[in-house]
């Protein structure tokens, strides 16, 4: 999972200082995703995992109100309707795994976390899907940022 996220903020990094702040926030969630499910048990360590779950909470909020919001709006001004197109598909995937996300945050925040092996469980799940996530967000940067990045230097030249 750390691999993919750097592969991707050396592909895309320097883009839109939005986009390398929000890579950067996605390497702060797999270091403490990784530190939460290296513990052991995981669910006693109560800072581990209010740690993680905060920068979960922020990394997806940043998606939703700030990365995917600006790659629409950069769509739309560059008229680019495939890659509007390509996010009305991604987005509800990525929207499910928002909703996981955050109740897996109102789990822990309710004290849920007791159970072992369903922490472990619920942690291995929402690993799964945090890479399935990060595919899906990288597919739409990658698309909009190859579209746009050719448009640029088609309008310079």
């Amino acid at each position: 999972m750390l691999d993919s996220c750097q592969n991707a903020q050396e592909r895309w990094g320097g883009v839109h200082k939005l986009i390398d702040r929000w890579l950067e926030e996605r390497q702060e969630l797999v270091q403490a995703f990784r530190a939460l499910r290296d513990a052991r048990p995981a669910f006693a360590d109560k800072h581990k995992n209010r740690d993680f779950c905060a920068v979960l909470v922020d990394y997806v909020s940043a998606w939703h109100f700030e990365v995917s919001e600006q790659l629409v709006s950069e769509a739309k001004a560059f008229g680019d309707t495939g890659a509007l197109e390509l996010a009305k598909q991604i987005n509800p995937r990525i929207d499910d795994s928002t909703q996981i996300a955050l109740a897996f945050n109102d789990h822990c925040e309710k004290g849920e976390c007791k159970d072992t092996e369903r922490f472990a469980e619920k942690l291995a799940k929402l690993g799964g899907l945090l890479h399935e996530r990060f595919e899906l967000e990288d597919c739409l940067i990658e698309v909009l940022h190859n579209a746009h990045k050719q448009e640029d230097a088609a309008v310079q030249a």
